[in-house]
């Protein structure tokens, strides 16, 4: 019979209760002799009674400490048990995967661990070991797919609407636009995957796999933007330009080029003067004076865009990056994931350099005009691009500085050789306009010193384009820059009118002559009042808008020497002189000649002769063309009154019809019609 613990301290209790009550009672009956006998007597059956407890108390004590090894041998037993059936159990799991249930995959993953554990510090020679550990492989290439899987099935390109809303600030929009790539809930298990793959797989493929798949995303969220301009480039709404500090606006865009790479001539932009000119009614649907943001080419819009939303799109990137990959290895998988887009980028950048150059090969110096805009973007954007790459390779790092290095050289090659070009330009007699209007070099020239603002926004804020300048030139002043800008651009116009005084001269009619000049050159004025050049050519030239007004004043001036052969007909100077003495009847039949055969024939003659010549010839400014129509008129109209009221009562001929064919009304309707080809 065993003895418990609880029966155990019921005797002890009860011994001590004995011992107790039998010390009282001593003490009563100590004085008594009689008690003495019973005391000793009842003393040695106590300790009696106790020789035969602490025994079975001991022997308690044994039994309950066996019973307590049996327990934990039991437990130990079932726990090492389990893990010989640890396979079995998580067979299924492993077998469907983590697919909607990750917590209980990674529980499962867990046993599995542990158990790989066991045998290799117990048993390592045990079947079991290589069981569990095909397993736990088995497991962690589940987990590696399934992170491939979620990263697949979610990540998808940004679609271009909320690139252009990210990088355009509108102002409608509340707040800054947040790129979200991923649900809430799967970037949380990719995160759990990760930092499992990382602690206890001791796997860094998953990174591999991060990064191909996002670079993947990344470059096509820059080609559907690319492709969103393309088939948008006909349409009447151009998003928002990062190239100009304003909010996005629906603006007219052209038609996009045939082909990518395509740079379209200046003289495509900035066509030929028409016969009706900036404010004419016919006026062409390009109109020569139009501003840059008008005339950019879809292709280098698209890639100004572009370059921001590399920016914007890199830096959401390396923000969702730095939440699932661990951060010693964040720097390294982001310059591996924009490797690919920020490649094509250049290459796109190197494309238009290389077209520019060939351009430039061709004596094509418009296509120059390509880079300017595109090149102030560049260097507007590097410091956020050196933010944003910080921490990458270097080879990374200097990918912008050298596209911006290799626009730089181009634009410096393209300046110099443009202004030297102009002095050179042969004059070809099949090249001159036979209206006499705006020569194509003057209309390329203009929109080369306005279109894209080369001198105004583009070269001033880098001097390197002027071989008078070095790499130190940031160092200038913008006084400095002023001065520079002003120099070429003056060099530039006067190289312009030297050549186009020379092409003047092809013209045999000098009236003609004058009629090319002057369109020439109040077409440049205009280009620079309206593009707010005048100002900065007047830094180098203090009176330079006075003296195109004064050439274009003399012009008019020699134009209308020509009308002397009409007008000369209708003075007295050229009167015949008569000696005293004539008899009245001589000189009475010498004015009737004069009158029939000189004044009024020669002035309708050469009237009809002038307007036929100067209908055709073209003054494609409205406001010009009728001041010198009204002059004109004025001048011709006056002179022919006076004569026909000097000489009104003389009856010159019978049929005073044949010579007196216009009145004065007539004569300022035949003027009114010059330089009109519609009339």
């Amino acid at each position: 019979m065993s003895i418990t613990g609880g029966s155990r301290s019921v005797w002890f209790i009860l011994a001590i209760f004995i011992i107790v009550c039998l010390n009282t009672t001593l003490k009563f009956i100590s004085k008594s002799k009689s008690y003495v006998s019973i005391l000793s007597s009842f003393e040695s059956r106590l300790m009696a009674l106790e020789n035969s407890i602490i025994p079975v108390h001991k022997q308690t004590e044994n039994l309950q400490r066996l019973q307590e090894n049996v327990d934990k041998t039991l437990f130990c037993l079932d726990h090492v048990i389990s893990y010989y059936h640890v396979a079995k159990d998580t067979d299924k799991i492993i077998r469907e995967g983590p697919s909607g249930r990750l917590d209980e995959y990674l529980a499962c993953i867990a046993k599995i661990q542990k158990a790989v554990e066991y045998f290799q510090d117990n048993n390592p020679d045990s079947p079991e070991l290589n069981t569990v550990k095909v397993r736990f492989e088995k497991g962690k290439e589940q987990l590696e797919a399934e992170f491939r899987a979620l990263l697949t099935r979610y990540s998808k390109p940004v679609p271009p609407i909320l690139i252009l809303d990210a990088i355009g600030g509108d102002e409608e929009l509340e707040g800054e636009v947040t790129l979200e790539h991923l649900p809430e809930a799967v970037l949380q298990d990719l995160i759990c995957i990760s930092t499992w793959l990382v602690e206890y797989g001791r796997n860094q493929d998953f990174m591999n796999v991060y990064f191909q798949i996002r670079s993947n995303q990344l470059d096509r969220s820059i080609k559907g933007l690319k492709e969103h301009f393309r088939k948008n480039s006909a349409s009447s709404v151009l998003p928002y330009s990062p190239a100009v500090q304003t909010k996005r606006k629906d603006t007219p865009t052209k038609k996009a080029p045939k082909r990518p790479g395509t740079i379209r001539k200046a003289q495509n932009l900035l066509k030929q003067y028409s016969q009706h000119g900036l404010d004419g009614k016919k006026a062409s649907n390009l109109t020569p004076l139009e501003g840059k943001d008008d005339n950019m080419d879809v292709e280098i819009d698209s890639y100004i865009h572009c370059i921001s939303s590399f920016v914007k799109l890199a830096q959401s990137e390396y923000t969702l990056l730095t939440e699932i990959i661990p951060e010693h290895h964040q720097k390294k998988t982001f310059d591996s994931l924009i490797q690919e887009a920020l490649d094509n980028l250049m290459l796109d950048g190197d494309n238009i350099v290389t077209s520019a150059r060939k351009a430039i090969m061709r004596h094509d110096y418009s296509a120059v005009l390509t880079i300017f805009p595109i090149l102030r973007h560049l260097k507007q954007t590097k410091p956020d691009f050196d933010s944003t790459l910080q921490g990458t390779a270097a080879s990374t790092k200097n990918k912008l500085p050298g596209l911006i290095t290799s626009m730089e050289t181009t634009g410096a090659k393209a300046l110099e050789e443009f202004a030297d070009s102009i002095k050179n330009d042969p004059d070809k007699e099949y090249n001159m306009p036979k209206d006499g209007t705006v020569h194509e070099l003057t209309s390329n020239v203009s929109a080369f010193i306005t279109r894209g603002g080369c001198v105004r926004v583009c070269v001033a804020d880098s001097f390197i384009f002027f071989p008078e300048t070095s790499s130190s030139a940031s160092s200038y002043s913008s006084e400095f820059s002023r001065r520079l800008l002003s120099t070429y651009i003056c060099k530039v116009l006067g190289n312009l009118q030297l050549n186009l005084l020379s092409k003047s001269k092809v013209y045999e009619d000098q009236a003609l002559s004058a009629i090319f000049l002057h369109n020439n050159y109040n077409y440049i004025l205009k280009s620079l009042e309206k593009f707010e050049l005048i100002q900065l050519v007047a830094v180098t030239q203090k009176k330079a808008e006075s003296s195109y007004r004064e050439l274009i004043e003399q012009q008019i001036q020699t134009y209308q020497r020509s009308w002397l052969k009409v007008t000369d007909h209708l003075t007295e100077r050229n009167m015949p002189a008569f000696q005293p003495g004539t008899k009245v009847e001589i000189h009475t039949r010498t004015l009737k000649f004069f009158l029939y055969r000189g004044f009024l024939q020669g002035f309708n003659d050469g009237l009809e002769e002038l307007c036929k010549i100067q209908k055709v010839w073209a003054i494609p400014d409205k406001e010009q063309r009728d001041t010198i129509r009204h002059a004109q008129k004025r001048l011709v109209s006056e002179a022919y009154r006076a004569f026909l009221q000097r000489y009104a009562n003389i009856a010159f001929t019978k049929n005073p019809e044949k010579y007196h064919k216009y009145t004065p009304e007539q004569v300022e309707e035949m003027i009114e019609k010059l330089f009109d080809t519609s009339a």
